[in-house]
């Protein structure tokens, strides 16, 4: 089999001694390329031309921002047949390496290394499906969330300190969240939520949209805002129209501690299993797609790929 290797070289939770140490196993069970990314967007490019170059898979050792794009490379131009597409390696390198856990991937990137080696000898390999947003003339796939409004300006926000120089870490991401919310206007929500079948709802702060669960962890502590969502079913959607500390508070009690149970509330919106929706604003809120932040938007429809990929795992 022959595989080419991602490797974020700024990945959060690997060093030199690391990579090398995976690179040499992985080099003992394929014939191995590896490549460092060195910019954003690097690894879609690397990835798009894997299939042209006769790859039989793509590996990724990094975080989530790093897999996102390694996933749009291998589905560029290629539509939604996956029969010759090459499939998709996962070791987790990154903070939070959501994607990797919510496959059953141990987090720990040797520990990863020792499971996907097993499914590489076995040839074990599972299909998932994908979301997709779309805006403007634009689209990009997300291998678990994407989200409007508050959790987006939070993503921005840790952006702007990273690229100052700070970690990015689940401390670093609580506290951030907790002074950007007691900045953030809780009176006047500007989203809509729409899609064929689905009950217009107005009045909306903040939208989570979750193609599995968890949607992200704190620690080793999994979060599940949406916990009937899977990577075999459309896509979930959890939105919140009041942002006063009482209705916050229980919804983050019951997201952390009731991981099967959808949260309750009357001023929540709920979706599950959906094939398509859109999110509309009255002015242009937060973007973010996987963790990464990609702007400020007024309208982003998001739709369910099934089957999109096969990840050896």
């Amino acid at each position: 089999m022959r595989a080419m290797l991602l490797v974020n070289p700024k990945a959060t939770t690997t060093n030199h001694r690391t990579r090398d140490v995976l690179i040499r196993a992985l080099s003992a069970a394929v014939d191995l390329t590896v490549e460092e990314t060195g910019y954003r967007g690097h690894a879609a490019a690397l990835a798009s031309t894997a299939h042209a170059k006769g790859y039989d898979t793509v590996a990724v050792l990094g975080g989530d921002g790093t897999v996102n794009e390694t996933v749009n490379g291998l589905l560029e131009g290629e539509g939604h047949d996956q029969s010759e597409r090459p499939s998709l390696l996962v070791i987790p390198g990154g903070s939070a390496n959501v994607f990797a856990r919510a496959l059953g991937l141990p987090n720990d990137p040797v520990q990863a290394t020792g499971a996907v080696l097993e499914a590489l000898q076995e040839g074990r390999t599972r299909s998932v499906g994908l979301g997709q947003a779309l805006w403007d003339d634009q689209s990009r796939y997300f291998t678990f969330c994407s989200g409007l409004g508050y959790d987006a300006e939070v993503v921005r926000a840790v952006e702007g300190l990273r690229g100052a120089g700070r970690k990015a870490s689940p401390a670093r991401y609580v506290n951030t969240a907790l002074r950007h919310y007691l900045s953030t206007d809780k009176r006047q929500a500007a989203m809509t939520v729409k899609g064929p079948g689905i009950p217009t709802a107005e009045g909306v702060f903040m939208a989570i949209i979750c193609n599995t669960s968890p949607w992200t962890y704190v620690g080793p502590h999994a979060v599940s805002p949406t916990p009937w969502a899977s990577f075999d079913t459309g896509l979930d959607l959890l939105g919140l129209q009041r942002m006063g500390l009482p209705s916050m508070a229980s919804i983050i009690r019951q997201i952390l501690t009731e991981r099967d149970t959808l949260p309750r509330g009357r001023h929540l919106v709920q979706l599950h299993d959906e094939a398509e929706f859109t999110i509309s604003a009255e002015r242009p809120v937060a973007f973010q797609l996987d963790g990464d932040y990609l702007g400020e938007r007024e309208s982003v429809t998001f739709r369910s790929i099934p089957n999109a990929l096969q990840v050896l795992v």
